[in-house]
C-alpha cells in the first residue's frame, strides 16, 4: 500500500518531508503538489529508480521527464545554460515554465526519454521545494497519474492511480493552476519554440526575450512531455463545442463543462445534458478540467463536452491543447 502524508503547504512537516527524501534518496518514488498539478517523483540522476516511474505510470520509455529543480545553481549543474535561458528563469522561476536545453551527461538518457536535451524547471511550491532541497537531487516527475489519463489536481486522484505502484504521497491540498506548466525550446536563444502551451503565457515569455515563439515540427515536439496524440483523456469521449454552433449529438447521458451554458445560446435544436459545470472565467476552467473529467466518468456518463475557449492567451492557451489532446485531435 502507498502511504499518504498530509502535509500544510506553507510549513510542511520536516518530519513528513525527510521520510520523503530518504524514499528518493533510495531510489523509490514520491507523489508530491507543484502550483501545476501532482508530480510523480523519483531521483533524477538515478536511471533504475527513473525506470520505475515509467512502470508505475505504464509511460512509453521514449516519452521525456521534467527534472524539478530548487535553484538556479543546481539548474547550472544539470544542463547547458545560455543567457536566454539564464534570464527567463531569474525572470519566472519559480512558477509554470519548462525549459528544454542540452543535457549534460549527468542526466541518465532514461529521464531525457533518450534525446540529447533535458526538460528543466522550479515548481512554485513549498512543499516540492523542500522535498528537492532535503533529498540533495534534483528530482524527475512527470504527472501522478496513470499513462494518458487526466492529471491529477489533490491528492485522492493519485492514490485513485497510484496506490500500490509508488511509496508515497505527500498531500499538500489542491494544486492553484490544474494544468502543467509551459514547455519552451531555448537551445537556440535565437529561435524558441513553444513545445507545449501551459501555466504560463507565451506572450509573457516573449515579452522577456524579444523574440516570438515559433511553432515546432513533429521531431521537436518530441522534446516535451504531454504531446503524444491522446493525452490528458478521461474513460468517456471528449467532444467539443463551439459558442455558437450546434451542441454535439450523442447517445445516453452527456455532461458538459465550460464557460457558457449551452442553453442559453440560440441553437436550432434542443441541448440535451444531465449534468454540468459552469465555470466563472478561464483560469477556473483551466484549474476544473481535469478534475471534472474525472468526476463526470465515474457517473455513468457516455460521452462529455466541453466548450471550446474563446481566450486565445495566457491559460486559455494551454486549455485549448488539452482539450484538443484529451478529445484526441492533433494540434
Amino acid at each position: 500500500m502507498t502511504t499518504v502524508s498530509a502535509v500544510d503547504r506553507w510549513h510542511p512537516s520536516p518530519y513528513a518531508i525527510s521520510k520523503a527524501a530518504r524514499i528518493i534518496q533510495s531510489g523509490g518514488l514520491v507523489a508530491f503538489p507543484t502550483e501545476t498539478v501532482y508530480g510523480l517523483g523519483a531521483d533524477a540522476l538515478n536511471a533504475e529508480a527513473v525506470k520505475k516511474i515509467y512502470i508505475a505510470k505504464g509511460r512509453p520509455s521514449d516519452n521525456p521527464l521534467i527534472v524539478h529543480v530548487n535553484s538556479i545553481l543546481l539548474f547550472k549543474a544539470i544542463v547547458q545554460v545560455n543567457d536566454t535561458a539564464l534570464a527567463l528563469a531569474k525572470k519566472f522561476w519559480p512558477g509554470p515554465l519548462t525549459l528544454v536545453l542540452p543535457a549534460d551527461d549527468i542526466i541518465p538518457s532514461v529521464t531525457r526519454g533518450g534525446l540529447r536535451t533535458a526538460a528543466i524547471r522550479m515548481p512554485d511550491n513549498p512543499v516540492a521545494l523542500e522535498l528537492i532541497a532535503c533529498a540533495g537531487t534534483p528530482i524527475a516527475a512527470p504527472s501522478a497519474n496513470l499513462s494518458g489519463r487526466p492529471s491529477p489536481t489533490d491528492a485522492d486522484t493519485v492514490l485513485h492511480d497510484m496506490n500500490g505502484r509508488i511509496d508515497m504521497i505527500l498531500d499538500g491540498g489542491s494544486t492553484e493552476l490544474g494544468i502543467e506548466s509551459t514547455v519552451i525550446d531555448v537551445s537556440d536563444p535565437s529561435r524558441i519554440l513553444l513545445l507545449r502551451p501551459g501555466g504560463l503565457a507565451a506572450e509573457l515569455i516573449e515579452k522577456v526575450t524579444g523574440i516570438k515563439l515559433e511553432i515546432p515540427d513533429e521531431l521537436s515536439k518530441k522534446k516535451s512531455p504531454g504531446t503524444h496524440y491522446r493525452h490528458y483523456a478521461p474513460k468517456v469521449p471528449v467532444k467539443i463545442w463551439r459558442k455558437g454552433e450546434p451542441f454535439p449529438s450523442g447517445s445516453g447521458e452527456v455532461a458538459f463543462m465550460g464557460i457558457d451554458d449551452p442553453k442559453g445560446s440560440v441553437l436550432s435544436e434542443p441541448i440535451k445534458y444531465v449534468r454540468k459545470i459552469i465555470f466563472t472565467s478561464t483560469a477556473n476552467y483551466a484549474h476544473g478540467l481535469f478534475a471534472g473529467f474525472r468526476k463526470f466518468e465515474n457517473e455513468n456518463i457516455s460521452s462529455i463536452v466541453v466548450q471550446w475557449p474563446d481566450d486565445i492567451t495566457g491559460l486559455g492557451a494551454g486549455l485549448r491543447d488539452r482539450i484538443l489532446r484529451a478529445a484526441g485531435i492533433e494540434r
